[in-house]
């Protein structure tokens, strides 16, 4: 079982609805999910199976269909496990940006702070604002940058952030990939994703 901090219900619900129907029996059972969950999700339409349920058939489907790659060599689709650094603002359906520094690589998953597990929902009347592309990362970089470029800003942004670093699994969308030198002078690769799903690990460490 896993112990989400976050799980992007837009990502899972726009993905799982453009699954082939006629998979869903096989993808349900190498999910290894209930035989109970299969009927409700493929006899009686009407019945919704759970975010998780669903998010268990997506990355199954996922892992079948595209060759998923590791955080330091990332694919389209990648996954990855270090100590997430965690940044959002106070306001309500605002961007949360986690990050991880090691002396190679830094990666930077960019998502809506509604999809963090136990967030509180934002008003209705303010409606929902989706954070999972590259311009939402402006509203989080430009009070403590000055504009160098989306590579730059992202890797002096993770290298300045403070607070405790949760070990954490997470599988995401890779948006953006490049090169760029910090104020320590190390070149690093800076990736910028959109996460599936992060979930605190079960091999727990410092960070």
């Amino acid at each position: 079982m896993r112990y989400y901090l976050y799980v992007s219900r837009a990502k899972v619900d726009m993905l799982f609805g453009q699954i082939p129907r006629k998979l869903l029996p096989r993808l349900v059972t190498e999910a290894r999910a209930d035989l109970k969950v299969l009927s409700v999700s493929v006899q009686q339409p009407r019945e919704e199976p759970t975010l998780y349920d669903r998010l268990n058939v997506v990355e199954t489907y996922l892992d079948r269909e595209y060759d998923i790659g590791w955080m330091t060599e990332p694919a389209q689709w990648f996954c990855g496990e270090s100590g997430l650094r965690m940044a959002v603002t106070g306001r309500p359906g605002s961007p949360v940006l986690m990050t991880y520094v090691d002396e190679d690589i830094v990666v930077a998953l960019i998502g809506s702070s509604h999809h963090l597990v136990g967030r509180e929902e934002p008003p209705a009347e303010l409606g929902r604002v989706g954070h999972s592309w590259l311009p939402a990362l402006h509203e989080l970089l430009e009070q403590s940058q000055a504009g160098r470029g989306t590579v730059r800003d992202v890797l002096d942004f993770a290298q300045h952030a403070t607070g405790p670093a949760t070990w954490c699994e997470f599988l995401a969308r890779q948006l953006l990939r490049g090169r760029a030198t910090g104020p320590d002078g190390r070149e690093r690769d800076v990736v910028i994703a959109t996460p599936l799903y992060v979930a605190m690990s079960d091999e727990v460490q410092g960070a």
